[in-house]
């Protein structure tokens, strides 16, 4: 028997995710008080069960039985039972953000500010968080991309480390993203601005991308910038990390940081070990077009 336990911060996309897991065949069961976890197991486990996979949404509305679920989890794997955890996670300000567009009050506020609710939840996690073989950060991530995760890991048995990248082109002259982990002046290759013909398309357009790639210096860049990711990512998860930004920046962002972005994408988004996305974010800033 597969035994998952999805768990992680109230807003982050437990419901959704046992919700994923229900419609793929998996028995699932939300928010059981943490004393009946043993038992539970044990019936699923009888010879006769006709259950092969199941997963257990456990959160902060188990109060004080959190406490317990170490000597739990300790007593499942002494009996030779075999469980992975999944953790999702996300942000504080996209947890603020979700809860105050669906006007929901956070379980651990009570009548306080989601803010308290959620530093609460954090520290009463903290433990079970330790115990995770999975953690997936849905801060950035489309319900799509939650699914394709959740997929990838438990429908299809493929290898997860718990990294999502995210690579965000943008303009200096917009700023630097804030949520930027890694930063990369594309400036040094020639604009394709000042060309008539290249100045109101973007990055994401042929001819844009055609001109930018014909440099040499475009291709050493990413053959140096995909060798630096190949050492650091294995490390970042080591460290604990689960989500990085890699934004790649010119002038305006709409043509050299695009198609550097684009081709940076290309060379890493088959890799097995790490999810990837990409994010233009100052595209369609100064899109007016010549008339």
């Amino acid at each position: 028997m597969r035994f998952v336990i999805v768990t992680g911060m109230s807003g982050a996309g437990k419901s959704t995710a046992l919700d994923f897991l229900e419609d793929s065949g998996y028995y699932c069961a939300d928010n059981l008080p943490v004393p009946l976890i043993g038992k539970f197991v044990e019936l699923l486990s009888m010879p006769d069960s006709e259950i092969e996979k199941v997963a257990l949404g456990i959160d902060a509305r188990n109060g004080q039985s959190l406490e317990e679920l170490g000597r739990v989890l300790d007593e499942l794997s002494g009996n030779g039972i075999n469980y992975e955890v999944l953790f999702l996670e996300s942000s504080d300000d996209v947890l603020i953000k979700r809860y105050k567009e669906t006007r929901r009050s956070h379980p651990l506020a009570g009548n306080g500010r989601v803010d308290a609710g959620i530093a609460r939840e954090r520290e009463e996690l903290k433990a079970l968080k330790r115990r995770a073989d999975y953690i997936i950060d849905t801060s950035q991530m489309l319900t799509r991309e939650l699914k394709a995760s959740i997929d990838k890991i438990f429908i299809n048995n493929k290898s997860y480390k718990n990294l999502f990248v995210t690579i965000v082109s943008f303009g200096f002259k917009y700023g630097i993203p804030i949520d930027a982990d890694l930063v990369f002046d594309v400036r040094f290759l020639p604009n394709p601005y000042y060309f008539e013909e290249l100045k109101y398309k973007n990055g994401n357009d042929k001819e844009v991308s055609d001109y930018v790639m014909s440099f040499k210096e475009a291709d050493i860049f990413l053959d140096k910038l995909k060798d630096m990711l190949k050492f650091l990512l294995p490390n970042y998860i080591i460290e604990g990390k689960n989500q990085l930004v890699i934004a790649i920046g010119c002038t305006g962002g709409k043509h050299r940081s695009v198609t550097l972005a684009n081709a940076l994408y290309e060379r890493m988004k088959d890799q097995e070990d790490y999810g990837f996305k990409i994010d233009h974010r100052d595209i369609e800033k100064d899109s007016k077009r010549k008339s």
